[in-house]
């Protein structure tokens, strides 16, 4: 005979074995109809304001996902500016969401800071730009140089930890602002400018007075995972982020765009089935509609075509897949199985 106790508590561990209530965060953007997300102040390819006002890239296109997974709207969007040296507080405060700001993971970032990074969109490296004219073939020429770098990022440490462990010496120029930081090196106050290899290329092809002049040079200082960022303590609010990623490759793995989408719910394929809510459960699990990962496809593409349009073959940088490639193409990109 089960004991009164004992029944109790197998009842209590049954009533609390449902689903998690949707998590504050996720409660909030669907009551406010918006998700806030902070953004550079301009950086070609990820985040960058035209003369209406209207941003794009790389990491407004992670947001405009995240967007239409919870809304159905990719443009139920606001930006707002982050500098290096805000966007953290700014995150924590609740004056955003989310932070879609070419920021690297990192574990103090994470333990100390007390936040959580979703999946990479887009898988960097710090790397060293030189006037071609200057001759510099490698970063090992850059003894006794004075390099541009932006401060309050982790470009700025790395610097050191590289010239140390290269036993070479550099001046370094720290300047808050990325204007500023471009305009010292454009302007010949500066040997070398320092930043994430992608940032390297966005502002030689957009701030450089000739695109030519200058040269990006081979050596890699830094690993540098670039993620989309939340509070932790709001496990609800993450899995959507972290999702909204995984849904976007996983699309391309399969060869899902937003051309073909509405065709490919026909398939017989019970992952693109599930994936695009054909077979409902998916949206379920995550609070969200079963078209969640639908409307993102639809209405924002797959990780390739977001990658090909804002830094791929398509956009003013031409930056090749290299690491952002899927992992069947030899990159790092790997999306969860939705399942």
């Amino acid at each position: 005979m089960i004991k009164a106790t004992t029944l109790a508590v197998a009842l209590v561990m049954v009533a609390f074995a449902g689903p998690a209530l949707a998590g504050p965060t996720l409660d909030k953007v669907k009551k406010n109809g918006v998700v806030t997300c902070g953004v550079t102040t301009g950086l070609a390819g990820f985040s960058i304001p035209d003369r209406q006002g209207k941003y794009t890239g790389i990491d407004v296109d992670t947001c405009r996902a995240v967007a239409a997974a919870v809304l159905g709207d990719p443009d139920k969007t606001k930006y707002v500016p982050a500098t290096t040296q805000q966007r953290f507080t700014m995150l924590q405060s609740g004056e955003i969401d989310i932070l879609t700001r070419n920021t690297t993971w990192t574990l103090t970032r994470e333990g100390d800071l007390g936040f959580l990074f979703a999946p990479p969109n887009y898988y960097d490296g710090q790397g060293f730009m030189v006037a071609k004219k200057a001759g510099v073939k490698s970063a090992k020429e850059l003894d006794g140089a004075t390099v541009c770098v932006q401060s309050g990022t982790t470009t700025e440490s790395n610097l050191t930890d590289y010239f140390r462990a290269n036993k070479m010496t550099f001046k370094p120029l720290v300047i808050e602002r990325l204007d500023e930081v471009e305009n010292a090196f454009y302007s010949g106050r500066c040997d070398s400018f320092t930043a994430d290899r992608s940032g390297l290329a966005a502002s030689r092809a957009g701030k450089a007075p000739n695109p030519d002049d200058y040269v990006i040079l081979p050596e890699i200082a830094s690993k540098e995972p670039l993620a989309a960022v939340v509070r932790q303590g709001d496990d609800e609010w993450f899995e959507v982020v972290r999702w909204t990623m995984f849904a976007m490759i996983d699309a391309e793995e399969k060869g899902v765009t937003s051309q073909n989408v509405d065709e490919m719910k026909k398939s017989d394929d019970p992952e693109i089935q599930r994936m695009l809510g054909v077979k409902p459960g998916m949206g379920k699990s995550l609070h969200l509609g079963e078209d969640w990962a639908y409307t993102i496809i639809k209405r924002v593409g797959n990780y390739g075509e977001i990658f090909d349009r804002n830094v791929g073959k398509d956009s003013a940088l031409k930056l090749d897949r290299g690491l952002n490639a899927l992992w069947t193409q030899g990159g790092l990109m790997y999306g969860m199985p939705i399942r």
